[in-house]
């Protein structure tokens, strides 16, 4: 049973690879049967022509001896008999008359010296009697028509073609003209109708020939002409790959070296264009980068002024003045923000760069939680829901960094309570194993418009929330971490009020830091 549903199955994909490739080349398959439909069409009309031309011409020859010979015996034989002859005189002559090269079956009628009408047959074609002779035959046959000089003879001879099953006939009738018997002959056209007969099958297979000599003529020109377009499309899928230097060979003056051509100039000012592009963002990645360090250096001698203003802001003795006291504060919180801001520009440097690396280790989420908001004294703004024992190898730096924007984003947007649970997700095991991270608030919720951009960098929603005394980085550097260990961060509203952001990280982060490590290797062997 397992053998033969591998082998339907193995049936099935083959047929269907071979309709895809029908598919894909359904270009082909148009010329293919137009070819077929036009060398079909002028086949079987030259064919349907030359057939009809040579029926006529074999039935016509066929038809004109015959009925020669039979007007010439109705003259010499039926002609010499007496105005009523006997019987025995008519049947000696039907003999005589049918004993012809064309070799016709002869029956004569006439009257008797004693008025009755008496018959004659050659006794062929077991034998031919007035039945098999059409009425309308008879009826023109026995007509007498007027002599004048236009017709100088009261009877004519007239014929007609019949099928008896099957078998073509000719028959033909005339009378003697100064009186006398009626003379009517019956002739097979089967000898005719089997050289037709073999005549068609010849054209009819010389058609067949013809249809399969233009499919495959069809075939070649369309492999000559699809060649090129198949290039194309090859060049079209690097290109989209990102081998800008694919480039086609043109050769020849026609419209699909025109459009080779013209590729070839697309693909050119799409790599300048991208090198452009690169260019300006690496310089504007160093510009950033070089301004950051540049800035830490007088960042590290005001922080330290502003942390001895900071103590003399803290001390009893009053020493500060307090016409001054604002604006040492103001320089304290300015100083502080403007240093994150730097380290934040820093960290978002080296995301673009591609030089940010994890240092895993292996952590209990809990106690990290735990240990992150302890570090921040939010332990009586936010509850926790995680058991301890779940555990991920992550870096532990880079998730103190998300949860920390996390919980603060919504601490300061939404308000506390902040609950934050930790749960695996349904595949706890194996390798496509998670954990689920949600930071939920008790805030009025994120607005639908802004929604879709909470992750975006410098973007505040000053329009629905209190103006943030952040850089407007944290939320876009959670989620670039996020990234670099393989996860992923939502945001959304709670039907029961405020704002979920909900994280998806990895139990290892182990592959994918090892396929970074392989990626970066080939990239750089590359280089």
């Amino acid at each position: 049973m397992t053998e033969a549903q591998g082998g339907v199955r193995g049936w099935a994909a083959a047929r269907k690879g071979h309709l895809s490739r029908l598919r894909f080349t359904s270009l082909r398959l148009r010329l293919v049967v137009v070819f077929g439909l036009v060398a079909l069409t002028a086949a079987v009309s030259a064919s349907g022509i030359a057939y009809w031309l040579n029926r006529e011409a074999v039935l016509t020859r066929t038809q004109d001896a015959v009925l020669g010979d039979f007007k010439q015996a109705m003259q010499t034989r039926a002609g010499t008999l007496p105005p009523h002859p006997t019987q025995d005189e008519l049947q000696h002559t039907a003999g005589q008359m049918a004993n012809s090269s064309q070799r016709f079956s002869v029956l004569l009628v006439a009257q008797d010296p004693g008025g009755k009408t008496v018959y004659g047959s050659s006794g062929g074609l077991d034998g031919f009697s007035l039945r098999d002779v059409p009425k309308s035959l008879r009826a023109a046959v026995n007509k007498k028509q007027q002599v004048d000089s236009g017709n100088k003879d009261a009877y004519h001879l007239y014929w007609q073609r019949v099928v008896d099953h099957g078998t073509p006939y000719l028959v033909a009738g005339t009378r003697v003209i100064d009186g006398g018997a009626t003379g009517y002959m019956l002739k097979s056209l089967e000898p005719e109708a089997k050289d037709l007969n073999s005549l068609a099958w010849s054209l009819g297979i010389a058609t067949g020939l013809a249809l399969v000599g233009s499919a495959l003529l069809a075939q070649a020109a369309a492999s000559t002409v699809l060649k090129p377009v198949q290039r194309l499309g090859a060049a079209a899928r690097r290109l989209g790959e990102g081998k800008l230097d694919t480039r086609l060979r043109v050769s020849g003056t026609d419209e699909l070296a025109d459009l080779s051509r013209t590729f070839n100039y697309a693909a050119e000012a799409l790599e300048k264009r991208v090198e452009d592009m690169a260019a300006r963002d690496e310089a504007s990645r160093r510009f950033v980068a070089d301004m950051s360090h540049e800035l830490r250096t007088p960042l590290t001698a005001i922080t330290a002024v502003t942390e001895i203003l900071e103590e003399e802001l803290e001390a009893e003795s009053g020493s500060m003045d307090p016409m001054i006291e604002p604006a040492v504060r103001l320089v304290v919180s300015e100083t502080r923000r403007l240093n994150d801001l730097v380290e934040n520009l820093m960290e978002v440097t080296r995301f673009d760069a591609g030089t940010a690396r994890l240092v895993l280790d292996d952590v209990d989420l809990a106690d990290q939680i735990t240990a992150c908001i302890d570090a921040r004294a939010w332990l009586d703004a936010v509850d926790l829901d995680a058991e301890r024992g779940i555990h991920a190898r992550v870096d532990p730096r880079r998730l103190d960094v998300i949860l920390a924007n996390l919980i603060g984003n919504a601490l300061k947007h939404g308000g506390s309570p902040v609950r934050v649970s930790v749960r695996p997700s349904d595949a706890d095991s194996g390798e496509g194993a998670q954990i689920v991270i949600a930071v939920r608030d008790h805030g009025p919720g994120i607005p639908e418009d802004v929604l879709p951009h909470v992750f975006d960098r410098f973007y505040k929603a000053s329009a629905s929330r209190p103006r943030s005394e952040g850089s407007g980085l944290g939320l876009s550097i959670a989620l670039e971490n996020a990234h670099i260990h393989g996860g992923e961060i939502t945001a959304a509203n709670s039907p029961d009020g405020g704002a979920v952001f909900t994280l998806r990280l990895p139990r290892d982060a182990s592959a994918l830091t090892e396929e970074s490590e392989k990626d970066t290797g080939k990239n750089g062997n590359a280089s």
